[in-house]
């Protein structure tokens, strides 16, 4: 496919809903344009956007819309309560890694503004993504590792006279410009990989720890780069104070274990954002959901608490319910889910099946206010990536002779198509087969979720304020429900 046709690119998906069946019918075949799926809805009923395992359907607005009665069943029901609340969402998105940014820039300039329309821009004909996150320096899926003060081996910089953003002003950052004039409002989370390899214990990209003496000049690379970064027209809502610090063997990476992290912010990064007047979000671990005792031991330490934000996992070992676990302890501080991959190439029911369970819906339902996957774009061969980076890191679009959409550009848009930023959690019954979530957005609209896990065709009750609209699912289909 060419680059033209990429910028007209059609999606042939399968069936209809009828008002009781939100199901593919593989009778009838219609073929849609990717901006052709609006957001907008009429009062008249529940509209439904649909995807199949198979892919019959790929996030398909249905044709016909469930109607709310007050007619009594047999069916499993969820029922929706927007008078019981939860946590407000600052939105849902992806990481625009240093890879992402090149493969995006080196589009034609028609090919690109209209992709990044698709992603970014907050209308009908968008996926509506309303959050980033960014690596400060290199992560493992840039062409190369780098800092923002990368000396000769054998020298230091404990001034940072020659910090300077360097390779991002290439790619990154022109492609964040663009992004923030569809979204200005978009919110940008940055996590660094490694620091500066003068400032580690083993003057190397992997691995090592940061050495004690250069705390100070790390608190102060922060804060450089937030101001920098803003004075380049990119504001940084949040930082993670590391990725994944508790394993070393990434290319870049760095570990910090949780006493480093503590002393870290107590003594060193919060006094220096609070001098600076630096009011970008501190936010603890950034790692698995196995170790929830990393945040609560950096959050029972009342010095550090008064600096930090919350906390964030990934879901590469433990429960998800960790986050809960977590909130529970210190419902003052926030939690957020900040990574997940799909490995290439990628099994797209499988795939689906388990991201929606576990992160869509699992991390939303235990408090997390946004939802980041990983990562936004790779090439054919799950490039760019750094010598001994990620090789079979799965984009969520591929960028090679065409663009194409996978797995994680589905789950992602099954939600941020339709819950903004400031939208809030409200109370929905999970069932066993039809693990779901529900929002209810700024202007009042209500969004359900809802997977069905099983291998079955499952019928069921969508309820709300005492009425209910019977509809049914494909076994591994997901559907997005829309009322007002």
């Amino acid at each position: 496919m060419s680059f033209k046709q990429a910028s007209l690119i059609i999606l042939t998906f399968l069936g209809i809903c009828i008002s009781t069946n939100c199901r593919s019918q593989e009778s009838k075949t219609k073929s849609v344009a990717i901006n052709d799926l609006p957001e907008k809805v009429d009062k008249s009923g529940i509209s439904c956007w649909l995807t199949n395992p198979d892919k019959s359907a790929l996030l398909q607005k249905q044709d016909s819309k469930l109607i709310f009665n007050t007619s009594a069943n047999q069916h499993s029901t969820i029922t929706v309560d927007d008078a019981n609340s939860f946590q407000v969402m600052d939105g849902f998105g992806i990481a625009l890694t240093g890879g992402s940014a090149y493969l995006i820039n080196k589009l034609a300039p028609e090919i690109r503004d209209a992709l990044l329309k698709e992603l970014f821009a907050q209308d009908e004909n968008s996926i509506g993504i309303s959050y980033l996150r960014i690596s400060i320096g290199a992560s493992d899926l840039d062409a190369a590792v780098f800092s923002y003060d990368d000396l000769p081996a054998g020298e230091t910089d404990p001034k940072l006279e020659k910090f300077n953003l360097g390779q991002d002003k290439t790619d990154l950052i022109p492609v964040l410009k663009s992004i923030l004039q569809l979204n200005p409002k978009i919110k940008i989370m940055g996590s660094p990989w490694s620091a500066p390899v003068w400032m580690k214990s083993n003057n190397n990209s992997k691995g090592g720890s940061l050495v004690p003496e250069y705390y100070e000049a790390y608190a102060e690379y922060f804060v450089r780069y937030i101001t920098e970064m803003k004075e380049a027209g990119i504001p940084i809502d949040a930082i993670t104070i590391q990725n994944e610090p508790l394993y070393g063997g990434n290319n870049p990476s760095m570990v910090m274990v949780a006493t480093e992290q503590r002393d870290f912010i107590e003594n060193n990064l919060g006094p220096a954002f609070k001098s600076a007047g630096i009011k970008t979000k501190i936010i603890v671990y950034d790692h698995n959901c196995d170790r929830p005792d990393y945040a609560t031991d950096i959050l029972s330490d009342p010095k550090a608490f008064e600096y930090v934000d919350g906390s964030a996992f990934h879901l590469y070992g433990g429960e998800i319910s960790a986050l809960s676990q977590v909130h529970n302890a210190y419902p003052s501080k926030n939690v957020y889910f900040t990574e997940q991959w799909v490995g290439g190439p990628s099994k797209f029911g499988h795939d689906m099946k388990w991201y929606m369970k576990n992160v869509i819906i699992g991390a939303t339902r235990n408090w997390s206010k946004n939802i980041i996957e990983w990562n936004l774009a790779s090439d054919s061969l799950y490039d760019p990536h750094t010598p001994g980076g990620c090789t079979s890191c799965e984009g969520a679009i591929t960028i090679s002779s065409g663009i194409s959409r996978n797995v994680s550009y589905y789950t992602l848009a099954h939600a941020s198509k339709f819950v903004p930023a400031g939208s809030v959690r409200i109370a929905s019954d999970s069932l066993t087969d039809l693990p779901n979530v529900a929002f209810k957005t700024p202007d009042g609209r209500k969004v359900l979720i809802v997977l069905n896990s099983s291998n079955n065709t499952e019928t069921f009750n969508i309820s709300f304020g005492g009425k209910t609209a019977t509809t049914s699912l494909n076994g591994g289909a997901v559907a997005t429900y829309v009322w007002w």
